[in-house]
């Protein structure tokens, strides 16, 4: 992502606004119980999570993601259980240009806003316009591939352009931001403001109310064009911490819990949940947990000293430790489930691989008498708990590898960290990142890619956003071939050599791979975690 604001997107941000949180769980085709004969019809959801914005354009973090995903619709989406990409408010998968470079989309009719005006072809290149035009937070993810986005005469089309060819175009096309909105709602084509407050889609529901920082309720939008929701509304309750959110789901007083307990936590509702007739619904997650290298500051200048860290690493350690199973190693910036992933830092590194980060640190010049020192940076809530996973890390280096390498660890609150990490800020720092689409792309342009640099390292691209300031022409090459190779092996392949690169100079230490959780109390049924890590709403329903 394009980045410190966008780091993580994933952040836990200020409360500045109501939001709007609705689902839908597309190409259902099973039957929806009848909420008139569920209870009352309403499902409450607690949640640790806050948001900053609800506007598509500017917002860039998890929760919000979840709600564009429940509330707006996409011309794409995923097939229910997959990461198969299909056709959502388009109506077939989009037909390219013999060059490449121009994508003829047909759109569905029948569709209506939230405001009851209708959804055309001409009000979806007016949200992607509107996305790229202002600049927001994930504005980049089309402003750096899309030339121009028209409608044709009858409005039944859309036509985009592109700079260049791009074979994984559709996939952004399914980023939750990327969805439709109503002109009438969001000012026209000449208005150049953020609406943070509002969401006005075509979903399956519509804000009833919201009171800042303590609940959210969302009604059933009568005129829905899909399957209805399996439930009359949904009743989003913000909790202040994780303790709150447990007790809040215990007593019964929040019907699912979602986003965001603490390992410990999780593994004692998994643990009871037989006995309790709680549901736990979990899939593996495609957050990917790793460390950012600032390559331009000492003592992380020296190669020598960034693999020597990557060999202090242990994985499995925290894995079991902290983590209690939830999270599993990874060895690279791809996760381990897509199929170009490569495990370079297992292959060159190892875990815990004291005596190989001696050596390194050695030739580097450095001793127990010398030792090199390093500052950690972290948040409070960086893997549900930032001071166990730190402190954790820490203890196992100095147990393992001695005096030489010295971790000295700093904590600061997220959005500090954000506004600062492009700086060059912090030596090295702790975060996470969930991916815009499935693609190996998104795991590695983003992070590695410098479009600028001079004799100090990178000054614009990716690297520079996150605070790496990697600068690598060979990279560079790499990342901009593997956009136009259309042949999935021969693409693979280029991958393979961009992970041998980022092996070799370790801008970034990949560390772990997520799962992703929620847990329902009983009688709640329909809750479920899909591959993308969102969790869909319309279908969850009381028994």
């Amino acid at each position: 992502m394009r980045y410190p604001l966008q780091l993580v997107k994933k952040s836990i941000f200020l409360l500045l606004t109501g939001i709007v949180l609705v689902s839908i769980l597309f190409a259902c085709t099973s039957t929806q119980p009848d909420p008139q004969k569920s209870g009352n019809g309403r499902i409450t959801i607690g949640t640790t999570s806050t948001i900053k914005t609800l506007d598509p354009a500017d917002a860039y973090d998890q929760l919000t993601g979840n709600i564009h995903f429940n509330t707006l619709e996409r011309l794409y989406t995923y097939k229910p259980g997959t990461t198969e990409l299909v056709p959502q408010l388009a109506t077939a998968m989009p037909k390219a240009s013999a060059d490449g470079l121009v994508y003829t989309i047909p759109v569905r009719t029948g569709v209506r806003f939230h405001d009851r005006t209708d959804f055309t072809a001409e009000s979806m290149a007016f949200s992607l316009r509107r996305f790229i035009q202002l600049k927001g937070a994930p504005s980049f993810l089309l402003s750096d591939v899309i030339k121009s986005v028209r409608s044709n005469n009858d409005a039944r089309e859309l036509i985009v352009t592109l700079k260049q060819p791009f074979p994984l175009f559709p996939k952004l096309l399914a980023f939750t931001g990327a969805g439709a909105i109503s002109p009438l709602a969001y000012g026209g084509s000449g208005n150049k403001d953020f609406f943070p407050k509002q969401i006005v889609g075509t979903g399956p529901y519509q804000l009833a109310q919201y009171v800042e920082g303590n609940l959210l309720r969302l009604d059933a939008f009568p005129d829905y064009w899909g399957q209805k929701p399996a439930n009359r509304g949904i009743d989003i309750q913000f909790l202040s911490s994780n303790a709150n959110l447990l007790n809040a789901f215990k007593t019964g007083a929040v019907d699912v819990a979602f986003q965001t307990l603490s390992p410990t936590q999780i593994h004692s509702l998994e643990t009871n949940a037989a006995q309790q007739g709680w549901t736990v619904a979990s899939n593996q997650g495609a957050t990917m947990l790793f460390m950012v290298l600032n390559v331009a500051q000492p003592p992380l200048d020296n190669i020598k000293v960034r693999q020597a860290l990557a060999a202090a690493m242990d994985r499995p350690l925290l894995q079991e430790r902290v983590f209690q199973g939830q999270r599993v190693p990874v060895y690279s910036l791809i996760p381990a489930t897509l199929s170009a992933y490569r495990p370079v830092f297992q292959n060159l590194y190892g875990d815990g691989n004291a005596k190989l980060a001696r050596q390194l640190l050695t030739k580097a010049g450095y001793s127990d008498d010398r030792p090199v020192k390093i500052s950690i940076w972290y948040t409070p809530k960086y893997a549900g708990n930032g001071d166990l996973v730190a402190s954790t890390l820490k203890a196992a280096i100095a147990k393992s590898v001695g005096k030489i390498l010295q971790i000295k660890l700093e904590k600061v609150d997220q959005t500090v960290a954000y506004a600062f990490i492009d700086k060059g800020a912090y030596s090295a720092f702790l975060l996470d990142w969930v991916p815009d689409s499935f693609d190996p792309d998104n795991f590695t342009y983003p992070f590695l890619l410098c479009e600028e640099a001079d004799r100090n390292g990178c000054t614009k691209g990716g690297s520079q956003y996150f605070g790496s300031f990697y600068n690598n022409p060979e990279m560079n090459q790499l990342l901009a071939q593997q956009r136009l190779e259309q042949d999935p092996v021969k693409r693979d392949r280029i991958f393979a050599k961009i992970q041998d690169i980022l092996g070799r100079d370790v801008p970034f230490i990949p560390l772990w791979q997520n799962r992703e959780y929620a847990f329902a109390r009983p009688g709640v049924k329909g809750v479920a975690i899909e591959p993308t890590q969102q969790l869909p709403y319309s279908s969850i329903h009381k028994t």
